[in-house]
């Protein structure tokens, strides 16, 4: 066979860019896509700036988007958008229902007073009871979701005795403070936001009602191949959790500027959230199995789905 100059030149013009392809697609292989929302330790992570460096060390960099709330975000792990995430126990359970690629990869414990049900200071609604009848916001598929629904069905308020507005959190505080929802179900910083504007009285948090677990989720793929920059994700996710603990104020005050929160605002919301990044265990998977039930029995997800086939699990 004979090659002309010509050819050759093709050929290696060719094999050129085959190697920039290659070295292209190994290079973005080599990102995670981390999605966090204005709460919780994966913002405070980004804020505190220790998890760069330690993957770089092999070979990785980072890339953050922020999302509104929880089921925006598991739209974007399935979708192949970003990587990795955070959200509330309620998000994964609609995700999972709709046939989402995503897996559970670790859980924080229970943070239960971090959510509220809260009205206006003036309202005349005294208890949950009032509530029968009235206009209850909160996120479609969010934590505050299972939330409202399990504390209006505590105080004998079955669902569809109340009417739903689905709302993410910036436009619930607006038709709220404006008294075009009798109720808000929201979690923190939100919620302790609202508490410090003095506008919002609070009715019941989460305490015996819901655990309000955070879960850390990535796209079931991407978990599967990138163990190692998971692992150290999650590792220095705990660390930031133990820093935080350690001493809330100064790390509020530290994280203020970064995240945009007041520090006397998130140093209020810290002191309600839980720490320390756990494996999923047998216990957490049946307290989500029990939420995915208890949706599916209201219609709320179209069909009934076992958690335990979205869980990752770390291996070696």
């Amino acid at each position: 066979m004979t090659i002309t100059r010509r050819g050759l030149g093709a050929f290696a013009l060719s094999a050129l860019a085959l190697s920039l392809t290659t070295l292209s697609a190994q290079a973005e292989d080599h990102v995670i896509r981390i999605g966090y929302q204005k709460y919780g330790n994966v913002i405070l992570l980004k804020a505190k700036g220790t998890l760069e460096p330690k993957l770089a060390e092999i070979g990785y960099k980072v890339a953050w988007t922020e999302f509104p709330f929880g089921p925006p975000l598991l739209e974007a792990i399935n979708a192949r958008a970003i990587d990795f995430g955070h959200t509330g126990e309620a998000p994964p359970v609609f995700a999972q229902a709709a046939g989402s690629a995503i897996v559970y990869v670790a859980y924080e414990p229970p943070a239960p007073a971090g959510e509220g049900l809260l009205v206006l200071k003036g309202s005349p609604i005294k208890s949950v009871a009032d509530l029968k009848g009235k206009r209850v916001a909160y996120g479609k598929g969010s934590n505050a979701n299972y939330f409202a629904v399990k504390a209006l069905e505590k105080a004998g308020i079955k669902y569809g005795e109340f009417e739903p507005a689905h709302l993410a959190p910036a436009d619930a505080r607006a038709a709220f403070e404006s008294g075009k929802v009798d109720a808000w179900s929201i979690w923190d910083p939100y919620y302790a936001s609202a508490e410090a504007s003095g506008k919002a009285r609070l009715l019941i948090d989460g305490t015996g009602i819901v655990a309000n677990h955070q879960f850390y989720l990535a796209h079931k793929e991407y978990a599967e191949k990138h163990r190692q920059a998971i692992k150290i994700l999650l590792a220095e996710l705990d660390a930031v959790n133990q820093w935080v603990k350690s001493d809330p104020k100064a790390a509020a005050e530290q994280l203020s500027p970064p995240i945009g929160i007041p520090a006397s605002i998130l140093e209020t919301a810290l002191k309600r959230q839980s720490f320390g990044v756990k494996p999923i265990d047998d216990g957490v998977i049946a307290d989500q199995q029990s939420i995915a039930d208890t949706f599916f029995t209201l219609g709320l997800i179209p069909k009934k789905i076992k958690v335990d086939e979205a869980v990752w699990r770390a291996g070696s």
